[in-house]
């Protein structure tokens, strides 16, 4: 395992979880008991129609992730590809609600669709528009402590904040590249004071707001530097204060301090092949022969356009979103950890 520390804080790369129930994830939600909600959204296309209006195979997974490697379980699949009740052309955005119910935004249909934990379809709320709860777009969706949900509406260049019912509370925003505005923003994260951070997708940073959706700071600047960013598509806060901003045009995460200051990069550390991952390949002769061949594994450790990044607050652990390699990589952050000693 790889263990950094830096400006006070340890962090333990521990294992990825990833391979046949996990293509192309692009959100990810935590329930009780170890259960992690990830959105799929493969890039199987349908003839006539363009590629980036369809998913066929899009799902929502619900699975369990222990904390060694291995100790991961494929639970359920829920909805399917279509425009019905309960089902997806392009899901997003996903987080859950104190009962664990789940909701999910779908940039296509310019809605909300909402489950139980599990699976069964309850409602779905918005529609397509400019006005107060109307939707272009919507991406990234949290849940505040009041059961609120905040929903990034990307095209309008705004954060709306709903009931969780689907009730219009209030917004802010507006396209634009000043203090507060936004430029097509895609994640979103809340703290434990239900501030809103959120990624702001063309203006290349992150931005902090109040729970009633006043501008407080910024993270990040435009760039391929230290603590830069290009196209940022989700962000999100331990407790500590600490903000993790998946940098997803630089296929990296940033992390910075509470106060906005650049602390590290994760850059993908996964070594070993998840478990679902090394199941594949080991019933393929062919392809244990062709990595066989290959000089260095190296690039496969790394991040390719991570999406979507959570923290679990329950076990003290960052989550990453490795899009296109089909997998999520675990980063522990460790609060007692003590420099190992040596007596020569």
């Amino acid at each position: 395992m790889l263990t950094q520390t830096i400006l006070g804080r340890v962090y333990d790369y521990s294992h990825a979880v990833g391979g046949l129930y996990l293509p192309q994830i692009v959100g990810v939600a935590f329930g009780e008991c170890d259960s992690v909600y990830t959105i799929s959204r493969p890039t199987d296309t349908i003839s006539g129609v363009p590629w980036n209006k369809t998913g066929v195979g899009a799902k929502i997974v619900k699975i369990t992730i222990g904390d060694v490697p291995g100790d991961e379980e494929h639970i359920l699949d829920i909805g399917r590809y279509g425009d019905a009740d309960g089902e997806f052309i392009w899901p997003a955005g996903i987080a859950l609600d104190s009962n664990e119910n789940i909701y999910v935004t779908d940039e296509w249909m310019n809605r909300v669709s909402v489950f139980d934990s599990e699976g069964n379809f309850l409602k779905h709320w918005g529609e397509g528009g400019q006005n107060d709860g109307q939707f272009n777009h919507p991406a990234g969706i949290d849940i505040d402590t009041e059961d609120n949900a905040i929903v990034v509406d990307s095209l309008n260049h705004r954060v709306q904040k709903f009931t969780k019912d689907g009730n219009f509370l209030g917004e802010w925003g507006g396209f634009g590249e000043g203090q507060g505005e936004l430029n097509s923003p895609w994640g979103i994260g809340l703290d434990d004071q239900n501030n809103v951070y959120v990624a702001d997708h063309k203006n290349h940073l992150a931005q902090k707001f109040s729970p009633d959706g006043e501008y407080l700071m910024a993270f990040g600047s435009e760039g391929t530097g230290r603590g830069q960013l290009t196209r940022p598509s989700d962000v999100t806060v331990d407790s500590d204060g600490d903000v993790y901003v998946c940098d997803w045009a630089n296929d990296r995460v940033q992390v910075y301090g509470p106060d906005g200051d650049f602390i590290t990069t994760f850059i993908g550390d996964a070594q070993e092949l998840a478990k679902w991952h090394k199941q594949t390949v080991d019933s393929n002769i062919d392809v244990i022969k062709a990595r066989r061949r290959v000089y260095s594994l190296e690039p496969e450790w790394r991040f390719a356009m991570p999406t979507a990044v959570e923290f679990d607050h329950a076990r003290n652990r960052l989550m990453v979103a490795d899009t296109q390699r089909g997998r999520i990589q675990i980063y522990n952050k460790l609060n007692n950890y003590m420099e190992p000693q040596f007596n020569l």
